[in-house]
């Protein structure tokens, strides 16, 4: 029997995260199952007592938790792959952020995908669940919109919104897993899969596997879209240029962040009346701004905010 371990990093979100458990106690599967919670507020320790709680009122799984001392999602994480590397025995790890939470298919539809493809790393799809509905604008934005793509073999992942893990991705990689220099900017979880990527590991996306994710009204808003494109944008060319080995690849992607410059600029203005076309140009001339911030040197730190409970 296949067992899993569900890694859960959490952080002032008490409420989100018992939602997160009551549904992973409705999974049907065929699996084993673990859950592991690491909660990065060493101080308030709230995401800790609910798990005590829980497991003291007959949760249905193992659930272990375990506290992160140092603040950073790339430390809550590491937190998390040292705890099942040193304690556990799962043969993979699934991981999901606090916000979210799964549909009763989720994790055997997960583990088909992988028979299917022998993928080393898989990702599923997020839906997203709106405290305030955004409006039309919001369709096509990053962080906002539905994430889901045809399930099969991909060439790289991006994030650890949803994602199953093989045991011997971890155990393959240099110590940390998780590049602590991103601890409050993002962009850990693509310098993760880009490591693996250039081990030569394989990946699939498995849209049955469905993740439902919160989006609070703080995150519904223009202003923080452009917020998160800046944001991405500045993450993935420090994950590019910590990656870089030629002058040749950093000319390229100058250029392509001037060319992205340069087509975007007057479409946001000629698309101007229609809403979600006009955003989408927007983020796409933020994504550029906060990539020449990283080549500047300047990274935004957007998980020193906390969104939702």
């Amino acid at each position: 029997m296949v067992e899993v371990t569900v890694a859960i990093p959490t952080f002032r979100r008490p409420r989100s995260l018992k939602r997160l458990l009551v549904a992973l106690e409705g999974l049907e599967t065929s699996a084993r199952v673990t859950v592991l919670v690491a909660d990065n507020d060493a101080g308030g320790r709230e995401g800790f007592a609910l798990c005590q709680d829980m497991r003291a009122n007959g949760y249905r799984w193992p659930l272990d938790t375990i506290i992160a001392t140092e603040r950073g999602i790339s430390q809550a994480r590491n937190a998390l792959v040292e705890h099942i590397l040193v304690h556990g025995t799962a043969d993979f790890v699934a991981m999901l952020d606090d916000d979210e939470w799964p549909e009763p298919g989720w994790l055997d539809a997960f583990l088909q995908v992988q028979r299917q493809t022998n993928a080393d790393a898989l990702h599923g799809a997020v839906l997203r669940a709106f405290e305030a509905d955004p409006g039309r604008w919001a369709a096509r934005c990053h962080g906002i919109a539905p994430q889901r793509d045809t399930t099969g073999s991909i060439p790289m992942i991006d994030s650890t919104a949803n994602v199953l893990v093989s045991r011997a991705c971890f155990e393959g990689l240099t110590k940390p897993c998780f590049d602590p220099n991103f601890a409050l900017t993002g962009g850990e979880d693509r310098d993760f899969f880009e490591r693996l990527r250039r081990q030569g590991r394989r990946f699939a996306w498995a849209d049955e596997a469905v993740v439902h994710a919160w989006v609070p009204a703080s995150r519904a808003s223009f202003g923080w879209v452009l917020q998160r494109a800046y944001r991405t944008g500045n993450s993935d060319m420090r994950v590019f240029l910590k990656h870089l080995h030629s002058r040749g690849e950093f000319a390229r992607e100058l250029t392509k962040i001037a060319g992205a410059a340069l087509v975007y600029a007057p479409l946001a203005l000629l698309q101007a009346p229609l809403a979600s076309r006009s955003t989408a140009a927007l983020c796409k001339l933020c994504r550029a701004a906060g990539k020449m911030a990283a080549v500047f040197g300047r990274a935004y730190n957007e998980y020193a905010i906390v969104h939702g409970n």
